[in-house]
């Protein structure tokens, strides 16, 4: 099954239902968009000789023309390489080389110089209209339909293949845990198209819902707040940074969340402060997923009701947790041996399910290292709680080993985050000649409330156990973080060996 035969059915059955705004401007009717993914799938095949299998990058900021190319590429079957606009050329061009793409649609068709040989084009060039529409060719459900490329910290991205079928069965979990896409909804592209804010995009297609790119062609609180209130209904996903940023512009606006339906989050820790805050600001607009591109936005979810929930007994901890496992797919706890842990043990978080990824491409090692017996290893650490909910403690290579105890800096950081003073906060561990390693603590302070190493140092043994607390506390502007949001504690380790000592009586790792 062809992922572009919802577009090619939702366009015969309601083609004249709006399918594509540019802020407050229509862009395409359903039947415009498909009449335009069908001139732009012939123009690839006939002119630049595309076929299926073949494998096509966009690397530019949300259009509308994003989804036209999206499908087009679909429609004949070829491969979508879609790249963060906000990454550097050079880094871009990289991953055009590794997944061999033929052709490379850009913002302007002239910025992947370092690609000889490679055609690129201005994303949204017209093509010849008006040949005979034609519909999408069949796929099997393990075609390769959309080629991601990881947003690690780390080292070179990996190609995260995705197949059709992939595609659909995280859409089918959309549809049964996440939101009930309907016709009258706008599903607005604030975050990136080329990553999870784009992959939500299939649901919406097969309701005959429009799709929404503001003229910013990104994230504006107030843009979103003006377009929530000319619309209406507003649905997108947001990284839990975007939300804080949104609810912090929100409140000094006087805005209460008018007009947005859903606000989808994940991508990175959302802190029990930042979610109690955004809860009070909005009401039940939320619904938090987890999980990765190996398993597109399909490990665990948190419905609305239980994100707004504040009668059950246990509400907090399961606002806390990132929910349970999506319809599609069973979680499981490991132990380093591939052990299945009990309900309360922290181990490696492993999900088997039809939205697992094919492989990685032209990886068979790593896909080997993190497809082991059907189930996905996805490095990060957890637990399951008696009711099944999940709870993220964080990456496997993030806990900090201090003599000999493991210390999770989520947990470090929910509790300074308690703090009015702590606007945002990442915690590293660095090498420690007694203990092993010992906790850091960078902090971008709200710039309402002073606060220094003492005063945070006090908080902290009153929230967790003094040999979790940060050691050196290091105050920051800005907490590095790369084009997705997620916060560089790579960059954070080099910052702390360049530090010196902020507050020496807190630098002794004997204080425990």
């Amino acid at each position: 099954m062809n992922i572009a035969s919802w577009l090619h059915q939702t366009a015969l059955c309601w083609p004249d239902r709006p399918a594509v705004f540019e802020g407050d401007r229509l862009h395409l009717s359903y039947d415009g968009l498909a009449g335009a993914v069908s001139d732009r799938a012939r123009h690839l095949a006939r002119v630049h000789g595309i076929v299926k299998g073949d494998r096509v990058a966009i690397f530019a900021k949300n259009a509308a023309e994003y989804l036209e190319t999206l499908h087009a590429c679909w429609w004949i079957g070829a491969v979508a390489v879609p790249i963060n606009g906000k990454l550097h050329p050079a880094e871009a061009a990289w991953i055009v080389r590794d997944s061999g793409a033929k052709l490379a649609f850009t913002d302007t068709g002239d910025v992947l110089g370092a690609c000889p040989g490679l055609t690129e084009l201005a994303l949204g060039a017209p093509v010849p209209a008006g040949g005979q529409r034609t519909a999408p060719v069949a796929c099997d459900r393990t075609d390769l339909a959309w080629l991601f490329y990881t947003s690690g910290t780390t080292g070179r991205p990996k190609g995260v293949m995705l197949t059709h079928d992939n595609l659909r069965q995280m859409t089918l979990c959309y549809a049964l845990d996440v939101d009930q896409a309907r016709a009258g909804d706008h599903m607005l592209y604030a975050a990136p198209m080329s990553h999870g804010a784009g992959l939500y995009m299939f649901a919406q297609i097969r309701a005959g819902g429009a799709h929404l790119v503001p003229a910013s062609h990104g994230f504006d609180p107030a843009e979103i707040m003006a377009l929530a209130r000319s619309h209406g209904d507003l649905v997108f996903f947001a990284a839990p940074t975007m939300v804080k940023r949104l609810v912090t512009a929100a409140r000094a606006a006087g805005y209460d969340g008018s007009g947005i339906r859903t606000i989808i989050y994940g991508g990175g820790p959302m802190y029990a402060a930042d979610i109690d805050e955004a809860v009070a600001a909005f009401g039940p607009r939320f619904v938090q997923i987890y999980g990765q591109g190996e398993s597109p936005m399909t490990i665990s979810v948190l419905p609305r009701a239980l994100v707004a929930d504040r009668s059950h007994p246990n509400w907090q901890a399961r606002r806390a947790s990132v929910g349970f496992a999506h319809g599609a797919v069973a979680v499981s706890i490991r132990d380093a041996d591939g052990r299945e842990l009990a309900p309360g043990e922290t181990g490696e978080i492993c999900v088997e399910g039809p939205t697992v990824m094919r492989g990685y491409w032209n990886r068979p090692e790593a896909t080997a290292e993190t497809l082991k017996d059907g189930w996905l290893h996805t490095g990060d650490l957890g637990h399951l709680d008696a009711e099944g909910f999940l709870h993220l403690t964080d990456r496997s290579k993030d806990v900090i080993i201090s003599g000999g105890t493991n210390i999770y800096p989520r947990e470090v950081e929910e509790a300074l985050l308690l703090h009015p003073a702590v606007f945002e906060v990442a915690v590293i561990g660095e090498h420690d000649d007694d203990w092993g390693e010992r906790v850091v603590a960078f902090v971008v302070t709200a710039g309402t409330e002073a606060a220094d190493a003492v005063t945070l140092d006090l908080w902290c043994r009153q929230q967790i156990a003094a040999f979790k607390r940060p050691k050196r506390y290091v105050f920051v502007d800005a907490l590095p973080k790369n084009n997705y949001g997620k916060v560089l504690k790579t960059d954070l380790r080099a910052m702390a060996a360049d530090q010196p000592p902020a507050v020496p009586g807190l630098n002794r790792p004997t204080n425990r």
